[in-house]
C-alpha cells in the first residue's frame, strides 16, 4: 500500500476524540473547542481535485478530494461539532463526547472522500460512533434503542457493501461519482444510502433512537447521519426520478407522525425525516437549482434542527421531562430558551427573514420551473404541515399552553434557563438562522452551482405568509383536537420489535419446543450409542488398543492423516 499526500481533515476530529477521555477540566473543554477549529482550517486548505491517493490491491483509492459540494458539507459538519461542543461542555459522559467528535469526523471523512471504499469505511465508522452516542445515555431505553439502531445500520451497511462490490466488479473502478439506478448493484447502492436518510420502510429507526440519547447527544445525532446520506445522494444519484416519490413520502410521513406524537424530542425527530424528504425531492428533480436547494437546505437544516433540539435539551437538562402532557408554562421561567426555540421553529417552517425561507423555497421553485406540478403542490401543502407540527405545536405545548408555574407545582421543579455555555450555543445557532435568512449570499456562494435565485420577491413572500397564516389559524381552530394525550404510535418497527418476537414465542418456543425436545432426546441417545460403540472397540481395553501398542490415539492420527493426503492428491 502506497500513500501520497496529507491525511484527510476528518481524521483530526477522530484522533483528537480518542484523547478527550484522557483530559480533564479546562483542558478537555479547550480541546473540544480547538479540534473543530483546526479541522475547519484544514478543510478550507483542501483545493479542488484529488489531494491524496492510496494504492490498495489493484485499485487507487482517493481518501481526500475537494470541490464546492464536499467543502460545503464538511464545513457545516465541523461547525456543528464546534457549536455542539459548546452546548455539551457540561456533559460528564466521556464516552458520549469522544463518540460525538469521532462521529463528526466520520461525517467529514465521507464528505471529502473521492472513492466508494473510503466512503464505506467512514460510513460504517459513523454507524458505530453514533451507536455509542445513543448508548452513552446509560438508560434501559437508550440501551435498547442503540441495539435496534446498530442492527438497522449494519443491515444498511451490508446492502451498501453489496452494491459497492457489484459496482466495482462491473465497472472496474472505485470512483465515487454520478450514476444511474439501472442495475441491481446500483439499486443496492441507492437503498443503502436511503436507509441512512430515514427513507421508508426503515424510517422508524430515527424517532426510536435519537430521543433516547442524552440532552446533548440528540443534538449531535440530528446533524450527521441523515445529512451525509443527503450528500452522497447528491453526489451519486442526482436526477434519479424515483427519489421524488421517496422524498414526498418522507415529507408527509414526518408530518403525520409528528402531529400524533406526544414526546417533544420525537416530534423533532419525525420532523428530521420530513425535512430530509424535501432534500430528497430536490435531488430527484436533479436540476442545478434543485441541487443547490437541497444542499442549502441541508446546511440550514443542521443549524435550525440543532437549535430546536438544544432548546428541548435545555428543558430536559432543567426538569428531565420530555412529554408534552408534562410540559407547558415555561416561557417565564426559561425566556431565552423559549425565544431560541421559537426562532428555530420559525426557521424550520420557512418563515420570511429566517434561513428556512431562503433555502427550502428553492426546491419548490425548482419543481415549478420543471413543470412537475404534483411535486410543487405537495411541497407547498407540506410547508403548511411543517408549520403545524414544528412551527407551532412544539413551542406551544412546551413553552406555552398552561399557566406559568405548572411544572413547579406538579413536579416540584424550578426550571430556569440553562448554564451559560448552553445559552451561548443556542444564541449562535439562532444568529445563523436569522443571519442566513436576512443575508443568504454567503451561503449561496458556497453552493455547488452558480445561484440565479432571488428569494425575496413579492410573490414568494406573500405566498409563504398566506400558507403559514392559514396553517396557524387552522392549528388554533382545531386546538382541542391537537391536544396531546398519552398515546402509542405504530410504525414499521412494530414488525421487528413485536411481531417477530411474538412469532418466536408462539411458533418456535411453544410449538417448536416439543419438536426440539424430541430431536434433542433422539440425538443424545444415538450419540450415547456411538460413544459406547467406539469405547468398546477403541477404548483402553478395546481390540485396537490391545493389537497396536502405539494406542488408539496414534492410530487414529495416522488414519486421519492418510485420509487427508488421499483427499488432497485426489
Amino acid at each position: 500500500m502506497m500513500i501520497n499526500s496529507a491525511l484527510p481533515p476528518g481524521l483530526i476530529l477522530i484522533l483528537g476524540a480518542l484523547f478527550l477521555p484522557a483530559l480533564v477540566g479546562n483542558a478537555r473543554k479547550t480541546a473540544m473547542l480547538l479540534l473543530p477549529v483546526i479541522t475547519m482550517y484544514f478543510i478550507w486548505g483542501v483545493p479542488d481535485g484529488v489531494q491524496m491517493t492510496v494504492q490498495f490491491l489493484d485499485y487507487t483509492l482517493e481518501p481526500l478530494q475537494g470541490d464546492k459540494l464536499s467543502r460545503l458539507f464538511a464545513t457545516i459538519f465541523t461547525l456543528m461539532a464546534f457549536v455542539g461542543g459548546i452546548f455539551a461542555l457540561n456533559q460528564k459522559s466521556q464516552i458520549e463526547l469522544m463518540s460525538a467528535y469521532a462521529y463528526a469526523g466520520g461525517a467529514v471523512g465521507v464528505a471529502l472522500a473521492g472513492d466508494l471504499v473510503t466512503v464505506f469505511v467512514f460510513w460504517e465508522f459513523m454507524a458505530v460512533a453514533s451507536t455509542l452516542v445513543i448508548w452513552s445515555a446509560r438508560t434501559k431505553e437508550s440501551y435498547g434503542a442503540s441495539m435496534r439502531y446498530i442492527i438497522v445500520h449494519l443491515f444498511g451497511g451490508v446492502v451498501l457493501m453489496i452494491g459497492i462490490i457489484g459496482q466495482i466488479y462491473h465497472s472496474g473502478s472505485v470512483e465515487f461519482s454520478a450514476m444511474q439506478a439501472d442495475s441491481w448493484w446500483t439499486w443496492m447502492l441507492l437503498a443503502g444510502f436511503l436507509i441512512n436518510a430515514g427513507a421508508p420502510p426503515f424510517s422508524a429507526w430515527l424517532p426510536d433512537a435519537y430521543p433516547s440519547a442524552s440532552w446533548s447527544g440528540s443534538v449531535f445525532l440530528s446533524a450527521f447521519t441523515t445529512k451525509t446520506a443527503v450528500y452522497v445522494l447528491i453526489r451519486s444519484f442526482p436526477g434519479e426520478n424515483v427519489l421524488i416519490f421517496v422524498g414526498l413520502y418522507m415529507v408527509f410521513y414526518g408530518i403525520i407522525y409528528a402531529l400524533l406524537e406526544n414526546d417533544m424530542r420525537r416530534i423533532l425527530a419525525y420532523s428530521i425525516i420530513n425535512q430530509v424528504g424535501f432534500m430528497v425531492v430536490g435531488i430527484g428533480i436533479g436540476t442545478e437549482l434543485s441541487l443547490n436547494g437541497a444542499s442549502a437546505h441541508a446546511f440550514a437544516h443542521i443549524i435550525y434542527k440543532a437549535l430546536l433540539l438544544m432548546s428541548a435539551g435545555a428543558v430536559m437538562y432543567e426538569i428531565n421531562k420530555r412529554k408534552c402532557t408534562d410540559l407547558g408554562g415555561l416561557y417565564k421561567a426559561m425566556p431565552l430558551t423559549m425565544i431560541c426555540g421559537t426562532i428555530g421553529a420559525l426557521a424550520i417552517s420557512g418563515f420570511p427573514l429566517t434561513s428556512g425561507f431562503t433555502t427550502k423555497t428553492m426546491i419548490a421553485s425548482a419543481a415549478a420551473s420543471e413543470h412537475i406540478g404534483y411535486a410543487w403542490f405537495l411541497l407547498e401543502a407540506a410547508s403548511a404541515g411543517v408549520f403545524l407540527h414544528a412551527g407551532i405545536k412544539f413551542p406551544w405545548f412546551v413553552f406555552f399552553q398552561r399557566a406559568p408555574g405548572y411544572v413547579e407545582k406538579h413536579f416540584n421543579a424550578k426550571p430556569k434557563d440553562p448554564p451559560f455555555n448552553m445559552r451561548l450555543a443556542m444564541l449562535i445557532m439562532a444568529g445563523f438562522c436569522i443571519g442566513l435568512g436576512v443575508y443568504p449570499e454567503p451561503l449561496y456562494a458556497l453552493l455547488p452551482y452558480a445561484v440565479d435565485y432571488v428569494p425575496y420577491t413579492g410573490t414568494h413572500v406573500v405566498h409563504m405568509l398566506e400558507l403559514l397564516l392559514f396553517s396557524g389559524f387552522a392549528f388554533f381552530v382545531l386546538l382541542k383536537m391537537m391536544k396531546r394525550t398519552l398515546t402509542i404510535t405504530l410504525d414499521f418497527d412494530w414488525f421487528y420489535r413485536k411481531f417477530f418476537n411474538l412469532l418466536h414465542e408462539e411458533f418456535f418456543v411453544r410449538h417448536g419446543g416439543a419438536a426440539f425436545v424430541a430431536f434433542k432426546k433422539g440425538s443424545l441417545s444415538r450419540l450415547d450409542a456411538l460413544v459406547k460403540h467406539v469405547t468398546r472397540h477403541h477404548g483402553p481395553h478395546g481390540i485396537l488398543a490391545r493389537t497396536w501398542p502405539t494406542g488408539s490415539m496414534v492410530l487414529w492420527v495416522a488414519i486421519l492423516l492418510g485420509l487427508y493426503l488421499l483427499v488432497y492428491y485426489m
